[in-house]
């Protein structure tokens, strides 16, 4: 397949439906049961291994889970959530977040929390929903296709830079088809279970997961919409 000329600048429209795929990209967490037919994963992938990586070394690796593949593996993980004793057991094996939270990202972090719960009627102190709504997070939100991302151990911190990049592409790509997606940082806490289940190499490291699908425009949940800093918050323009 020939690749679009570099050199040739996009047209209003196609600049218009990059925007759009971007703009409208937000994590959904409901899912209808219709089917994602594979060729389309599969192109999806195809896109996004477009991502840039330092020196070309493609450091991602993707699983692809449907069907009863991703109900193994969803079931053995929220057995593990919903048992106190074993969930104590399982720890992540990196640190996805700060060991110490600081403004003004603890004041974001705890927005989109009560934004989301607020949507739901769950109120504070209620911590079996809480709980309950975290744990949709191990059923893929009920979407048809789950992705669990893998990198090679030797791999360092610019590679994981590269990852981000991949991972992004995945959700835009999926945008541009239709879907929406929800990556999901929940699942590392469970790696251990997840490299059993997926009989991974003791050389591969789980990265993060993703949920795939048609959202469900019904579901409360999916109404959440984070909000941006605007640009002048996290740009400098230096010109002398």
């Amino acid at each position: 397949m020939s690749l679009p000329d570099p050199f040739v600048p996009p047209t209003d429209a196609q600049r218009a439906a990059v925007d759009a795929a971007i703009e409208t990209r937000h994590s959904m967490r409901a899912y209808l049961p219709q089917s994602v037919p594979q060729q389309m994963v599969e192109d999806i992938l195809r896109v996004a291994s477009r991502a840039p990586s330092g020196t070309n070394t493609q450091p991602w690796q993707v699983h692809v889970l449907t069907g009863a593949a991703k109900d193994r593996l969803a079931a053995r993980i929220q057995a593990a959530y919903d048992d106190p004793e074993e969930l104590a057991t399982h720890q992540e094996e990196y640190a996805y977040y700060p060991r110490e939270w600081v403004s003004p990202y603890i004041d974001r972090r705890r927005k989109v929390g009560w934004d989301l719960y607020g949507l739901l009627g769950i109120a504070k102190g209620d911590k079996l929903r809480m709980h309950e709504q975290h744990g949709r997070n191990y059923s893929f939100f009920d979407a048809p296709v789950g992705m669990m991302f893998t990198i090679d151990r030797v791999m360092q911190q610019g590679s994981w830079l590269d990852y981000g990049m991949f991972v992004q592409n995945v959700m835009i790509a999926a945008r541009a088809r239709g879907l929406h997606t929800c990556p999901q940082a929940a699942f590392t806490q469970f790696h251990r279970l997840i490299a059993d289940e997926l009989k991974l190499s003791p050389e591969q490291m789980v990265v993060c997961g993703l949920s795939l699908g048609y959202a469900d425009p019904a579901a409360p949940e999916n109404q959440l919409v984070t909000e941006r800093e605007p640009v002048a918050s996290f740009a400098r323009f230096l010109t002398d």
